[in-house]
């Protein structure tokens, strides 16, 4: 496999090794000695998967008290997807990597824990999965806004889908008067 750095410590761009041939594919979506040979030796809990419509935009998310990490692809369609540096003792803290994770390529992203995460949806419907090193406590739940201006993420859609819940969401800089305080 192929692993690219996304200039965010510990968050990795990873490309497995595909074979195929006329009958289809084969990939391993996860090899524990592997993926720890790169630095990801968290310990994966829970397993999530959801299938979202054109233009929905999920994120972005993460855990307030027990960070999860995750290891994220997409197994029909594309997403663009987004990782966030929350940790505010990195030397990345407020910076963000973003890709296009498809499952014509197989490319997954390992977010660790301190981040916030988000994707939106390019194709008609994507089924997006994840591997996350905590379970998922919904009063643990924290998120800030997709469009935050000083993130300056530049999402690839005009016009995107977003629950009523996301779109209350904290921007960054109340989030920084939070965790700095």
């Amino acid at each position: 496999m192929k692993v690219i750095d996304t200039g965010l410590d510990g968050c990795l761009h990873i490309q497995p090794n595909v074979f195929k041939d006329e009958r289809g594919f084969f990939l391993e979506a996860f090899h524990e000695k592997k993926y720890a040979e790169f630095g990801i030796v968290d310990k994966f809990v829970q397993d999530n998967r959801s299938r979202s419509v054109r233009n929905v935009l999920r994120g972005l998310h993460f855990q307030i008290c027990k960070p999860q990490g995750k290891l994220v692809s997409v197994t029909a369609g594309e997403v663009f997807d987004v990782a966030v540096d929350l940790r505010p003792t990195s030397k990345t803290f407020g910076k963000h990597y973003s890709v296009i994770l498809s499952s014509d390529t197989h490319n997954q992203l390992y977010i660790p824990p301190g981040f916030a995460h988000g994707f939106c949806v390019l194709s008609e419907t994507a089924d997006f999965q994840y591997k996350c090193t905590s379970f998922y406590d919904p009063n643990d739940e924290g998120g800030i806004i997709w469009n935050d201006i000083e993130l300056n993420i530049s999402w690839p859609i005009e016009k995107p889908i977003i629950s009523a819940k996301d779109q209350k969401l904290l921007s960054f800089a109340e989030f920084k008067s939070r965790v700095l305080a």
